[in-house]
């Protein structure tokens, strides 16, 4: 059996990778002060976020109804879609630390990841601590 080059597949993720990153750049969803002053109901409240979250949901919503009447994605010859369905502690612990970690810093993955490109030294220690924590995880509940 003949092996496909995966380097197509590598071109369309890196475009799909920065076509996302600009959108993170353009929306501002890089810049903490912008989160968090989304995040801050109470004080100095900037809701210009809700639109970049509610776009995202305008177009994702209709598109995942319709990819997932397809018998397998454009691109993969099945879909991977999560099985488990129930709320647990782990979902719940992940949650919150995933909510105190953009909370304090204002910055999440995807948005941390494209802000390495400010070369701001407090962005390159959350994305270092985030990849200790992948690690810890991966050590502790990841163990095969």
């Amino acid at each position: 059996m003949e092996q496909k080059s995966k380097f197509p597949l590598l071109i369309l993720a890196f475009v799909a990778g920065l076509i996302f990153a600009f959108g993170l750049s353009l929306s501002q969803m890089v810049n903490p002060a912008k989160v968090l002053n989304f995040l801050d109901l109470a004080g100095d409240w900037d809701p210009t976020l809700a639109f970049v979250m509610g776009g995202a949901l305008l177009v994702t919503v209709p598109a995942f109804r319709f990819i997932l009447r397809l018998p397998h994605p454009l691109l993969s010859g099945k879909f991977s879609l999560p099985t488990k369905r129930d709320i647990d502690t782990p979902l719940l612990t992940g949650a919150a630390i995933f909510g105190l970690g953009w909370g304090i810093a204002g910055l999440c993955p995807g948005p941390a990841i494209t802000a390495l490109a400010s070369g701001l030294l407090p962005v390159f220690g959350f994305v270092a601590a985030m990849a200790a924590g992948m690690f810890v995880h991966m050590a502790l509940f990841e163990r095969k």
